[in-house]
C-alpha cells in the first residue's frame, strides 16, 4: 500500500525506505511494524550511511544531498554545482575514504528546471562542501555501489541504453575505463535502478522482472523475479544476509547465502 518505495537502508536493527511521492522515510522493523522516521523528506529517494551512522539523504524535492545528525537536525552537504542547482540526487555510496559518490539524474525535476547541462556522477567531501563532477556522459545515473576492494565503481544507466557500467578507481579516487559491464534488456517489465555488491564481489541490480545478479566479470549469474518491478535493494539483517527489495509498492524480503556489507561498517 506504498505509492513508489525506494532507498533501502539498514539501521541499527530495522529498515529506513523512501517512498518518494508520499515524500516520506518509512522505518521498519523485524517484528513486522512499520512507522514513520520523516515527513516530510523532501521526496527522499537513495539512503544511506557515513562511518559514523549517520543518515545520508539523496532529495529530490530539495534537490540536495543532505545529512542527518545524531541528535535529528538536517544539513546540506550538497545542493549545487558551478553556482546551479543539481537535478535531483538520486543514490550514493561512500568510497573508503569518506568521500561520498552519487548520481544526479533530472527525474525529480520537470525539464524546464533542469539547469545543469549534464546528468553526472558527482564526488563531494561532506566535511568542506567541496563537490567534483567526475562522469558527464551519461543519460539517467542511477544506482551507484562500489566493489568490495573499492578498485571498481559500478553505475546504473536507467535509460534505453539499460545497462550498468564499472570503473577501475584509482587509489585516489579518479575514475578509469569505463566499459559496459552488463546489459539488462528482456520481455519483462524494468530496468537497471538500483544495485549493490555482496561480500564476493558480486553485482546485485534491480532489472526487469526482478534481482539479477552478476559475478565480477559481468556474467549473469541468475535473476530472483520479484512480484512487482523493483526500483531498489539493500543487505540487512544481523548477518547482512537479507536481502531488502523496494518494489513499487511494496517491500520484500529474501534470505541469501553470501550477504553484503552493511552501510557505514568497514569492510
Amino acid at each position: 500500500d506504498f505509492q513508489f518505495t525506494e532507498g533501502p537502508v539498514w539501521v541499527g536493527d530495522a529498515l529506513l525506505f523512501s517512498d518518494i511521492p508520499a515524500d516520506t522515510i518509512y522505518r521498519w522493523d523485524p517484528s513486522g511494524r512499520i512507522s514513520v522516521f520523516r515527513k516530510p523528506s523532501h521526496n527522499s529517494n537513495g539512503l544511506t550511511l557515513d562511518a559514523q551512522g549517520r543518515l545520508i539523504c539523496c532529495e529530490h524535492g530539495s534537490r540536495s544531498v543532505t545529512r542527518t545528525k545524531k541528535d535529528g537536525s538536517v544539513a546540506t552537504l550538497a545542493s549545487r554545482y558551478a553556482g546551479k542547482p543539481l537535478n535531483s540526487p538520486n543514490d550514493a555510496d561512500f568510497f573508503r575514504d569518506g568521500t561520498l559518490y552519487f548520481t544526479d539524474p533530472p527525474y525529480g525535476i520537470r525539464p524546464e528546471q533542469q539547469e545543469q547541462k549534464v546528468q553526472g556522477v558527482y564526488r563531494l567531501w561532506p566535511d568542506s562542501g567541496r563537490l567534483e563532477l567526475l562522469l558527464s556522459d551519461f543519460d539517467r545515473p542511477n544506482g551507484i555501489a562500489f566493489s568490495p576492494d573499492y578498485r571498481t565503481l559500478y553505475v546504473a544507466d536507467s535509460s534505453s541504453r539499460s545497462h550498468i557500467r564499472s570503473f577501475r578507481v584509482t587509489e585516489s579516487g579518479k575514475l578509469l575505463d569505463g566499459k559496459i559491464f552488463a546489459t539488462l534488456r528482456d520481455r519483462r517489465e524494468g530496468i537497471p535502478d538500483g544495485l549493490k555488491v555482496d561480500r564476493q564481489g558480486n553485482v546485485w541490480s534491480t532489472g526487469p522482472g526482478g534481482i539479477w545478479v552478476f559475478d565480477p566479470e559481468g556474467t549473469h549469474l541468475g535473476t530472483i523475479l520479484t512480484p512487482e518491478v523493483p526500483a531498489n535493494c539493500a543487505w540487512g539483517g544481523k548477518d547482512g544476509k537479507d536481502l531488502y527489495v523496494t518494489a513499487r509498492t511494496g517491500l520484500y524480503r529474501i534470505r541469501t547465502l553470501v550477504g553484503g556489507f552493511l552501510p557505514g561498517q568497514p569492510r
